[in-house]
């Protein structure tokens, strides 16, 4: 009997393997769901919406199952935030603006949103966001002062405190993110994943507390290129993504792998398309197999970790989510998408 039970489970095992990493995509649906004349780079799935925020101080959401759009704009005496990072908690929205100055909003306790950090300065541009858990999250700017700057917040975001550099790797001189879809961060339980614009990659293991960096082989010679976007599919499987947003046809050095936690990296598909993108997913139960990038320059999909990529849509978005394995949501230049894949 123990021996037919282990047997059962075995099959089992090895059907659902073989299910998560066989399915393949060929096209995909785009489907508009809202437009506006702002710049979306940011956008969360949060229970049955999907939160967004924008230039122009413009933020809100999309109910996925009626369609209905809510907009609100939230300025700061008389600027009108560019906010490109989002983030959220089981009970509460984030949004941080690019640029001097950072201005970091949660949302407060009449529903209004309530500012919580802010940073002014010479150099301050902040890039991407992310939670680890309801208590924990983590943002990324540019360096200042030999550092990147890093913020963390214990306390479910109430109050953000800026890792000393003492405590971070050092920068050289300008090195920074590309704030141009909110993934220059990958969370997988209590690590986090930093992509940088110096094709570097940032690494914790608790949670912002301790940090290593890793040199990828990523290209990085001119100031358009670098790291654009990371994905982790669990503690040992990754993705990096960039190129030149000058130039989106270079293909070489652009693509990388990690099969060990990001220890090491690996160009994959090199001097093959796609081009420059600006934010790569992981495809949810693929077995870490699928993946789709998005970019200005349209819509790529590879059913191999990266190994081969064909171009599913000339549509163009800065960022995406997969809502499951099939449908995603992107958003770019003055409009939002659901993506359906076939």
């Amino acid at each position: 009997m123990r021996i037919t039970v282990i047997l059962l489970v075995f099959m089992f095992l090895s059907c659902a393997d073989r299910s998560a990493t066989t399915r393949e995509f060929s096209e995909v649906e785009v489907d508009l769901l809202y437009q506006d004349s702002i710049s979306i780079r940011a956008i969360e799935i949060m229970g049955g919406s999907l939160a967004f925020a924008a230039n122009k101080g413009v933020f809100g959401s999309v109910d996925l199952r009626t369609g209905k759009v809510r907009t609100a704009v939230q300025a700061y005496d008389s600027i009108l935030p560019e906010f490109r990072a989002i983030a959220h908690t089981s009970t509460d929205f984030f949004m941080l603006s690019a640029g001097n100055p950072a201005l970091l909003y949660k949302t407060g306790d009449k529903g209004s949103m309530e500012l919580v950090y802010t940073e002014s300065g010479e150099g301050v541009f902040y890039d991407a966001m992310a939670f680890w858990d309801d208590q924990e999250g983590i943002a990324l700017g540019d360096s200042r002062e030999g550092c990147l700057s890093v913020l963390v917040t214990r306390d479910g975001g109430q109050h953000w405190e800026k890792i000393p550099c003492r405590e971070l790797p050092e920068s050289p001189e300008g090195e920074g993110a590309f704030a141009a879809s909110n993934t220059n961060i990958s969370i997988i339980g209590d690590e986090a994943w930093i992509a940088t614009t110096e094709a570097r990659v940032f690494h914790t293991s608790d949670r912002g507390r301790t940090w290593k960096v890793m040199q990828t082989p990523m290209g990085r010679e001119a100031e358009a290129q670098g790291i654009f976007s990371i994905a982790f599919y669990d503690s040992e499987q990754g993705f990096a993504i960039g190129g030149d947003y000058t130039k989106p046809e270079v293909n070489i050095g652009n693509k990388a792998v990690t099969k060990n936690g990001g220890k090491t990296w690996d160009v994959v598909s090199d001097g093959e398309d796609p081009g420059y993108k600006s934010c790569v997913q992981y495809v949810p139960d693929s077995g870490g197999k699928g993946l789709v990038a998005v970019g200005y320059t349209g819509i790529s999909y590879s059913p191999d970790s990266g190994e081969n990529w064909k171009e599913l849509s000339t549509e163009s978005f800065y960022t995406l989510r997969f809502h499951n394995d099939s449908t995603a949501f992107a958003a770019g230049s003055n409009r939002i998408a659901r993506l359906s894949f076939k």
